[in-house]
């Protein structure tokens, strides 16, 4: 699929997850499509009891596929970047962290994901959280202008991965970090998942492998690159979430199968910093 096709597949997969409260990473019937399975999920990768109620209802979308927030060690007056910001858990959890003297910026490419991020910071009475419309490719951000940046199982969704840690590298101060969980693949998927729309808006198509994953973080300049954590995808979710079944029927996948492709992708945090030394940017393509 060609990149502009992939950011319109994206961004109107998310757009009905926004209007329709549907989350899971899917763009088909939601698997999570109430309150309490959403917050079920978010259990199970990581958020714990306290920070879900500490965040506006109609944040937390059930979404992701971990919780940066929680290794990003934030500290008290820092600025914040969230690249895919959705509804705007991760950045609501970032501001209690960093407090008022502190910043949050949120940018996700989705209209319709930005107007429920305002709703929801304004629900939420944050006045240290501003959310902005635009690419991750291609950040509406000033250089060298962020201590931190986080991101939640959205990276995999990019047509361009590398382009997405330049940016990350060029508005980053240096000595600035980087804490993503996102999905990636430990082999190669078929394919016929590969050419899947719905597996791309379901996180599995648009995944790459985990080196590609971690050489790209590297080639952007950026310094001791850490796997903090690495969980195999859980095979029950494709086997027995309703949108992993409209899934594997819409792509007749043979049931035999389902396992193999599951062992290959697997979900990973991953830390990185930005070197305190001057270092020339790629340019820009």
């Amino acid at each position: 699929m060609k990149n502009k096709k992939i950011k319109k597949i994206v961004r109107e997969g998310y757009a009905k997850i926004a209007s329709q409260d549907n989350s899971c990473c899917t763009p088909v019937k939601s698997c999570c499509g109430n309150t309490n399975l959403a917050r079920d999920i978010s259990k199970k990768i990581g958020y714990s009891d306290e920070e879900m109620k500490g965040v506006p209802a109609g944040a937390n979308l059930g979404l992701g596929c971990g919780n940066p927030v929680a290794l990003a060690n934030l500290r008290k007056g820092e600025v914040v970047l969230d690249l895919g910001s959705g509804a705007g858990l991760d950045c609501f959890l970032a501001a209690n962290k960093v407090g008022k003297r502190g910043k949050v910026i949120g940018v996700d490419m989705t209209p319709e994901m930005v107007e429920k991020a305002r709703e929801n910071a304004k629900k939420g009475r944050y006045e240290n959280v501003e959310f902005r419309l635009g690419e991750i490719e291609n950040l509406p951000v000033r250089d060298n202008s962020i201590d931190v940046i986080i991101s939640n199982c959205v990276i995999n969704l990019s047509s361009d991965k590398k382009r997405v840690f330049v940016e990350s590298f060029r508005v980053l101060r240096p000595g600035g970090r980087l804490m993503v969980s996102d999905i990636v693949l430990l082999k190669e998927l078929p394919d016929f998942i590969k050419k899947s729309v719905e597996a791309y808006v379901g996180c599995l198509s648009g995944a790459i492998l985990k080196d590609e994953y971690v050489n790209g973080i590297k080639e952007a300049g950026f310094q001791e690159i850490k796997v903090i954590d690495e969980t195999s995808f859980p095979i029950e979710c494709m086997a027995n979430d309703p949108t992993a079944k409209a899934l594997i029927e819409n792509l007749r996948i043979p049931r035999q199968r389902i396992s193999e492709i599951a062992n290959s992708v697997t979900s990973i945090k991953i830390s990185a910093v930005k070197p305190n030394g001057k270092r020339s940017l790629p340019p820009k393509k």
